[in-house]
């Protein structure tokens, strides 16, 4: 096909696009040609007005020139004023003419010379990508729009790399996460199966060890779906909204815990008032159900756990604290990332790490926040508050199904 065809993209001309300093430069050539025009027919007017002197004297009146001629002064006014005024007409133009093109010329130099940081803007955004993250615009001109335009973008970037610098760890760790169980099970078959001298019995170690990271392995996949599908939720409205209360919930999730509680001799101490809220049944209940399993988690043996609901018509809250090992105030936001444990990027240790992730991804899904505090001598007190079902405009959906309800992640 001949690349020259009429109806080939690439032999179209570029077509004169209508750009900001073009449409700049002409409002700037219409404002300026227009008002010279009006300076000029004002002058015309005035000039016209202004030379009658024949309007004094009496008609019939002639008027001597310098050449000897006699007009009647009525003609001779007539003359003067069609003289002037021709003259008068023909110079301003000119000067019109001159001063427009002088005109639109500079407001085209100054309208970009005032775009280029915009200019710098695309070339900047035009040029970014995942390794080029640390480019900034640096604008350092006057304090206008412009400049608040580019510290703005430069802002948005500093977010994004932000955001990309979280996904490359987030990434890395769910990697590590997943990668230690398959590790194990793969030694752990592979020494088994070598040993010419293995016995049903080390078979059966074998196996438990396999299912173990296998749990585990699954576990972590299992709070990875969750964690996206809650943060897909985030800002947007919710798949399901059933009104349901964080009271049952947190009761569920206490009662599934009561084995391990029992086992490390924790005193728990309840308030479950009712506490309505409107929203996903399964992210609720895999909220309250971190949030536990975390506090038994993390405590000592014979320590406390508290756990508290309630509301006021507006806002409906669940608070669960426990005692444990002590926690830096400046570690407590880091709580909340991915993979992270006592404020410190670790994997590999006990948990998956994305259990207070996932709290705060269903209440960002929900409208509410999450706050946790740390406790004077060890521990940790995390409270969380949704909007009341009193306030929601939704249309309440009957729940099928709760006793089915996902199993809780811990941290």
């Amino acid at each position: 096909m001949n690349a020259s065809a009429p109806g080939n993209g690439s032999s179209r001309r570029p077509r004169l696009r209508p750009t900001l300093r073009l449409r700049l430069t002409l409002l700037n050539g219409v404002l300026l040609v227009g008002a010279g025009a009006i300076l000029v027919l004002l002058a015309w007017l005035l000039v016209r007005d202004a030379l009658r002197p024949t309007d004094e004297l009496l008609p019939g009146t002639t008027v001597v020139l310098a050449d000897g001629r006699a007009l009647d002064a009525a003609e001779w006014q007539r003359q003067l004023v069609d003289a002037a005024s021709g003259e008068l007409l023909a110079k301003g133009l000119v000067a019109l003419l001159a001063i427009s093109v002088v005109g639109v010329a500079g407001a085209y130099a100054v309208a970009g010379r005032a775009l280029r940081p915009l200019h710098q803007v695309t070339a900047t955004a035009q040029r970014l990508g995942e390794a080029t993250l640390d480019q900034r615009i640096g604008y350092s001109g006057a304090d206008d729009e412009v400049a608040e335009l580019a510290k703005t973008f430069d802002a948005m970037l500093d977010r994004i790399a932000a955001a990309f610098e979280a996904q490359k760890r987030f990434v890395a760790n769910a990697s590590h996460e997943l990668r230690t169980p398959l590790a194990v099970m793969r030694t752990e078959i592979d020494v088994t199966l070598s040993d010419d001298e293995a016995d049903i019995a080390e078979y059966r170690r074998m196996a438990t060890v396999v299912r173990d990271a296998s749990e585990r392995a699954n576990g972590l996949v299992d709070a990875l779906l969750v964690l996206a599908r809650s943060e897909a939720q985030a800002g947007r409205r919710l798949g399901r909204r059933t009104e349901c209360d964080l009271a049952t919930g947190t009761a569920n999730a206490l009662s599934a815990m009561r084995r391990e509680v029992e086992r490390i001799g924790l005193r728990v101490q309840t308030s479950l008032e009712s506490a309505p809220v409107v929203g996903d049944p399964g992210l609720l209940d895999r909220l309250a159900g971190n949030l536990i399993e975390n506090a038994v988690r993390y405590n000592h043996l014979h320590g406390r756990l508290w756990v508290r609901t309630g509301s006021d018509g507006e806002r409906s809250w669940l608070v669960v604290g426990n005692t444990g090992f002590e926690v830096d105030p400046a570690d407590v936001p880091g709580l909340f990332e991915p993979f992270r444990r006592g404020g410190r990027e670790r994997t590999g240790a006990r948990g998956s790490g994305l259990g207070l992730s996932i709290v705060r991804a269903v209440c960002d899904a929900h409208g509410g926040t999450v706050q946790a505090v740390a406790q004077p001598g060890g521990g940790l007190e995390v409270t969380v508050t949704l909007p009341s079902a009193d306030v929601v405009a939704a249309v309440a959906v009957p729940v099928e199904g709760r006793g089915g309800s996902e199993p809780a992640t811990g941290r």
